[in-house]
């Protein structure tokens, strides 16, 4: 149980504005033998939890954009709000993204983007690629 909470917890942080990689914690507890769909259940939750944060931050802290503390620089903020109104809601799927994935659910935040479904698609995004993950980290370990 040890390995799957300190998964969840990887994977939270992974998701907020902290560097971490629950990429190589997930792949390496699939090699030694933990079942892959609880490992998948504990990451999607654990990042999914974390994007929550980052919706939260955007909800609330956005009068802090000026701030040198501020997460996120405006050129990429702005980028990040460009594609949200480009493609919308829809555009959650892809928070699973390294380069912009984390603007994303903070931009979703800051567009009030109703809570429950924010939730549902950064899930469904972010299971999609755990998932993907999973599948390439089996066959190319067999």
């Amino acid at each position: 149980m040890d390995a799957y909470l300190w998964l969840f917890f990887v994977s939270f942080i992974a998701a907020t504005l902290l560097p971490a990689g629950s990429e190589v914690l997930l792949g390496s507890l699939l090699m030694e033998g933990y079942d892959p769909l609880t490992l998948w259940l504990w990451a999607t939750a654990g990042n999914t939890l974390g994007a929550v944060v980052n919706y939260g931050l955007g909800r609330y802290l956005l009068h802090f954009q000026n701030r040198r503390w501020f997460p996120f620089k405006p050129d990429s903020l702005h980028r990040s709000q460009r594609w949200f109104n480009k493609y919308g809601v829809w555009s959650l799927l892809f928070s699973w993204a390294p380069l912009f994935g984390d603007a994303l659910t903070f931009i979703a935040g800051i567009m009030r983007v109703p809570f429950g479904l924010f939730v549902v698609l950064t899930f469904i995004g972010k299971g999609v690629r755990y998932a993907v993950l999973l599948g390439l980290v089996k066959i190319f370990t067999v």
